[in-house]
């Protein structure tokens, strides 16, 4: 029998885990590289990060949870950990990740949703990351296993106002990595 404290247990596992995996990048980022132009249209390295941030605290505060304030964009791997941490910090409650709601896709749970929304958030955006500061980042097998199964869940609405901009056509002979990419609207 699957209890709550083993459920709590999983969404902070996997939650850390895909946390970690994005500030492993971060951390690695040089202060002069942060106003690089990523590879979503319009947005530095700096703004990435910023961008998940904010998506996360927004959907975290429209269930009426507290993260406290907003970190400082200063220091983009910084703000990063603070705000990982409080997430973290929620997580552990098992009402927090129990929270039912109806999403878009239809009855969910605050958990559910970090981690299939969020968390596919979370890798796509440390490829961009990474990208834009020129460095090479190589997704697991169950990465892209993840992002695919995602993309294909979230249909059409993938390619939402604010989501992913439209797919993009990859190269003859393409890898699994660059075939996902393309998906997500990314040249690798």
């Amino acid at each position: 029998m699957t209890t709550s404290s083993d459920i709590t247990q999983t969404l902070t596992t996997e939650y850390a885990r895909l946390a970690t995996g994005f500030g492993d990048v971060l951390d690695e980022i040089p202060s002069d590289l942060w106003a690089a132009p990523s590879p979503c249209e319009g947005w530095t390295a700096r703004d990435v990060v910023g961008h998940v941030i904010e998506t996360q605290r927004d959907f975290i505060a429209r269930h009426e949870i507290d993260l406290g304030e907003a970190p400082d964009l200063d220091d983009p791997a910084a703000a990063w950990r603070a705000h990982r941490t409080a997430v973290a910090d929620r997580l552990a409650d098992p009402a927090v990740g129990a929270m039912p709601f109806d999403g878009h896709f239809g009855p969910t749970t605050v958990g559910e949703t970090l981690l299939r929304f969020y968390g596919f958030d979370m890798v796509a955006h440390r490829w961009d990351v990474a990208s834009a500061t020129g460095r090479e980042l190589r997704f697991t097998d169950a990465e892209l296993e993840m992002m695919e199964t995602a993309a294909a869940g979230f249909g059409p609405a993938l390619y939402g106002d604010g989501v992913c901009r439209s797919g993009v056509e990859a190269p003859a002979g393409a890898d699994r990595q660059a075939r996902v990419l393309a998906i997500l609207g990314r040249s690798a």
